[in-house]
């Protein structure tokens, strides 16, 4: 009979969904930038033991949201308004290039995908699910820079997003500012789908100053 391992696929279960949970935490605000993430009290609320816990943490370290302090244990990350602002801008020059790129390089089944992940994210805006919303917007402007085949960008790409997490989410509340993003989304897959770089381009960089606009006016003291 040929042996039957569940084990580790269980653990590994176990830490996506703690580490899920707890990036959902910070991403959404529960934890202030520089707080000491208590584990103890933390395990009791999400009713695991401290190994999942720490390996969650370990996780999220290395995505930049958390910073492992000697001493002190694990710190919320906290970026100044120049740091925000030049990962912003970084962010913004990578999906731009790799928006034309996506242009050319795309596949028709890779398009159709992007065009129901952009609806599945119009349906968590009209429900005001915040934050499934966010995460299919991210998952979106993922999306872009994985279509233009380049791993060295996206590899990029990925690491600044997962350290912006947190700020990004900062402002969607502001119905005008939510509303306009949407709208701009769409833009945006309109010009993917019909493979109109310079109109995708445009569109993102519009997009982008909307994000570094709304970053601005949700940070107080310098520190986010």
């Amino acid at each position: 009979m040929t042996p039957v391992l569940i084990a580790k696929v269980a653990r590994r279960t176990l830490h996506s969904e703690v580490t899920s949970r707890l990036r959902n935490l910070i991403v959404q605000g529960h934890f202030a930038p520089g707080e000491r993430i208590n584990e103890v009290r933390l395990g009791e609320d999400l009713g695991v033991s401290r190994t999942p816990l720490r390996e969650a943490i370990r996780t999220l370290s290395s995505e930049g949201l958390l910073e492992l302090i000697p001493n002190r244990g694990a710190i919320v990350r906290a970026f100044s308004i120049t740091e925000v602002l030049e990962m912003l801008e970084a962010l913004a020059v990578i999906e731009q290039g790799c928006g034309e790129l996506a242009c050319e390089r795309a596949r028709q089944s890779d398009l159709d995908l992007f065009q129901a992940r952009q609806e599945a994210m119009v349906k968590s805006y009209e429900a005001r699910d915040r934050l499934l919303y966010f995460q299919l917007n991210q998952e979106l402007h993922g999306m872009i820079v994985s279509l233009a085949d380049n791993p060295t960008l996206g590899g990029v790409h990925t690491e600044i997003q997962a350290k912006l997490k947190r700020i990004r989410f900062l402002g969607n509340d502001e119905p005008s500012i939510w509303a306009r993003a949407v709208a701009e989304h769409a833009g945006i897959a309109d010009a993917l789908l019909r493979r109109d770089s310079r109109d995708l381009v445009a569109v993102l960089r519009s997009h982008n100053e909307l994000t570094i606009a709304r970053v601005r006016s949700a940070t107080v003291g310098g520190v986010v």
